[in-house]
């Protein structure tokens, strides 16, 4: 076993011998062989992951030379997949960046280190696939420093034989290099050289984040550094995220992993060192002080939420304050919509004290090591939650508290989804509803007007794996369908019209005689109804039964069944029956009037148009509204975005045309835009596509 190699899982005694980190990058860059790597403590060839997973996966180990317990959080690679990591950033104390050699620093990347940033989070980077031919070390280094900013190399990768494999790497804190094993060795000459020829920039770059105000003065004057010194100067300006230390790894065979392993515990931050995210009382009131104290209050966020075959609900918990126990009565504290802005269905806001959570345990490698309590730092595994969802809060009945949930992406991507079978119905409704209580980032939507069941999602990927899963794990067949555009119906020129129903089948008949004058509103002005009967032609009992026919028609629509808005309807004459008269007669003499001056010369659809506010880069904002155009858009205007290097886009675009926008705009823009919407108002629609819409 190398001298790092991970040790039998002991849990952690105090937050100090906790570090918790999570790795994120694009797919492809071997995040999970990495994981099993840093995991398992035994260097060795493992299988080249593809990184294809959807959720989070989480282990523990125990690092025997210091008997720390790292935790390690890998997430998805895929951006429809980006709730997961924002998942992952609330559960660890800092971040590793996984960027594969040749492939370059995508804009997800780009954006994540940005989000990182703004809170301070300590970050590092492992470069990958160095051996391959399209790699160039120094272009890496040269992309890291110019785009993510105070990046800098503290080891050079060593790339041999044909075909090429990394074999080493040379350490430039050490000034040794570490072979496949991680075991330390003398430099070659030729090693020296490019040791030599690099240090010079990290010792600088250590030096400027050093604490030691005098220290940059004595190392210009001459004076050697030590080791020791730049290291614990090294430690303080990664864990307080003031330099962000690149590493050379191969995931497949370890190399570099003992070093990368090195680096998160020795200067990675504890819990009791790391940033604690807003905590409040349930009421939104303060709480007091809090710190990553076994023996403070308890304060613990549920992560994530699964379900497994064998043991039922499983819940990720992180504990931030004080410890959670086995046999503790919790209250559970939930409040999503105070982020949103408004409520989420799967995720009402509720406060319960009834909560008590089943087993405890640590996910370590290959299976979980079971547990009595967990201290302050910690991620552990918790059985049984019955009441507590993603993102809830768990504390004590005596203290309770509320995490802030983390960051939410708007679900922009809709599928419209329906049972197979009559006999699915049932089973897709509780399917559908345990998928969004585990995932945020979907948002269930029963259209009234079109009937139909509508999933918003972040991106295929993310449609193709609920489907899989509805399939697979809740055995529900399902079908997909386009999603239908919520219409309305409106009259775009007078007319007069006169409504009769006149009816005798023995006793009492039906008679109504309405005649209307129908116009024309403008846009949001609603259903107007006037009434100009003179000499009693329809008598005063009858004019609401009128005007109630009306509004009923106009809800049920007048040509092609979607509601009739923005019409006046004024009552000008009319007859009835001093017997036959009713309140129904009158009722479906005005409704069957407004159907028959329904037609293709009077009436005409709209359709939903919204604003779309597009951030994309600069480079890409042309390609971007040429977009926009091929989708009937009327594009308002653009101005640079808050982010740097971004415009930002503004455009009206019919609804119709965005059901597949954030795909499109992935592609188009080379994933650097995103976009919102939100609904202006109804507009025409052009005759040309009326048939194509409402077929």
């Amino acid at each position: 076993m190398n001298r790092n190699a991970a040790a039998p899982f002991a849990a952690p005694g105090a937050p100090s011998e906790i570090r918790n980190v999570v790795l994120v990058g694009p797919q492809g860059t071997g995040k999970s062989a990495l994981l099993e790597q840093l995991a398992s403590g035994q260097l060795g060839h493992v299988k080249e992951a593809e990184d294809a997973s959807t959720a989070l996966g989480v282990v523990s180990t125990v690092h025997e030379a210091s008997g720390t317990v790292v935790t390690l959080v890998d997430t998805p690679g895929r951006p429809e997949f980006v709730g997961e990591v924002r998942a992952g950033l609330r559960a660890a104390d800092a971040v590793l960046f996984v960027i594969a050699a040749g492939s370059g620093i995508d804009e997800a990347t780009r954006m994540l280190w940005r989000e990182c940033a703004a809170v301070g989070i300590p970050r590092a980077v492992a470069v990958t696939q160095l051996e391959l031919a399209r790699a160039d070390w120094d272009q890496v280094v040269s992309d890291c420093r110019r785009i993510l900013g105070e990046a800098v190399p503290m080891g050079l990768p060593v790339i041999e034989g044909a075909p090429a494999a990394m074999t080493g790497v040379l350490d430039l804190l050490e000034e040794v290099a570490h072979d496949a094993t991680g075991e330390a060795r003398a430099l070659t000459e030729e090693e020296a050289a490019r040791v030599e020829e690099a240090r010079g920039a990290f010792v600088e770059a250590v030096i400027e984040q050093s604490e030691d105000e005098g220290l940059l003065d004595r190392y210009l004057e001459g004076e050697q550094i030590s080791a020791d010194v730049l290291r614990e100067d090294l430690a303080k300006a990664v864990a307080t995220a003031r330099f962000f230390p690149i590493v050379p790894v191969n995931p497949p065979t370890g190399v570099g992993v003992p070093a990368l392993l090195d680096l998160m515990v020795n200067a990675f931050p504890s819990p009791d060192r790391a940033w604690l995210p807003a905590v409040m009382t349930p009421e939104g009131g303060d709480v007091g002080p809090l710190a990553a104290d076994p023996d403070g209050p308890l304060v613990a966020q549920v992560i994530r939420t699964t379900t497994d075959p064998y043991v039922g609900r499983l819940s990720l918990v992180r504990v931030f304050s004080g410890t959670l126990r086995a046999d503790a009565h919790l209250h559970v504290s939930g409040h999503l919509e105070w982020v949103v802005g408004h409520e989420v269905e799967g995720h009402p806001g509720h406060d319960e004290d009834d909560e008590r959570p089943g087993q405890l345990s640590s996910p370590v490698l290959g299976g979980s090591a079971p547990r009595d309590a967990a201290i302050a730092g910690e991620l552990v595994q918790v059985t049984k939650l019955t009441t507590a969802g993603t993102s809830d809060t768990l504390s004590s009945v005596e203290r309770p508290a509320l995490v802030e949930p983390w960051l939410l992406p708007e679900p922009l991507l809709p599928v419209a989804i329906a049972a197979a079978n009559t006999k699915d119905e049932d089973k897709l409704a509780a399917a559908l509803q345990r998928l969004i209580s585990e995932d945020l980032t979907l948002r269930l939507e029963r259209n009234a007007e079109t009937h139909q069941l509508v999933l918003w999602t972040l991106g295929q990927a993310q449609v193709d794996d609920i489907l899989d899963r509805l399939r697979d794990r809740h055995r529900v067949e399902i079908t997909t369908e386009p999603v239908r555009t919520s219409m309305r119906e409106t009259f775009v020129r007078p007319v007069s019209i006169q409504g009769r129903l006149v009816k005798q089948s023995g006793g009492h008949g039906q008679y109504a005689v309405v005649q209307l004058e129908i116009e024309p509103l403008e846009r949001g002005a609603g259903f107007e109804f006037v009434d100009k009967v003179v000499g009693g032609a329809v008598p005063r009992n009858f004019i609401p039964s009128v005007e109630k026919g009306l509004r009923h028609q106009l809800t049920e629509g007048v040509l092609a069944g979607y509601p009739c808005v923005d019409v006046r309807v004024t009552l000008t004459d009319g007859k009835a029956h001093s017997v036959d008269s009713s309140d129904m007669a009158f009722q479906s003499a005005a409704a069957q009037a407004l159907r028959e001056a329904a037609n293709e010369s009077t009436v005409s659809l709209l359709e939903p148009v919204d604003l779309v506010e597009v951030v994309v880069g600069d480079d890409f904002v042309g390609a971007v509204m040429a977009d926009l155009r091929g989708r009937r858009a009327q594009v308002q205007g653009t101005e640079p975005a808050e982010l740097e290097g971004h415009t930002l886009v503004r455009a009206e675009v019919p609804q119709h045309e965005l059901s597949r926008y954030p795909i499109d705009l992935r592609s188009v823009s080379h994933g650097s835009g995103s976009f919102t919407r939100s609904f202006v108002r109804y507009d025409y629609l052009p005759a040309s596509l009326a048939r194509e819409l409402t077929g």
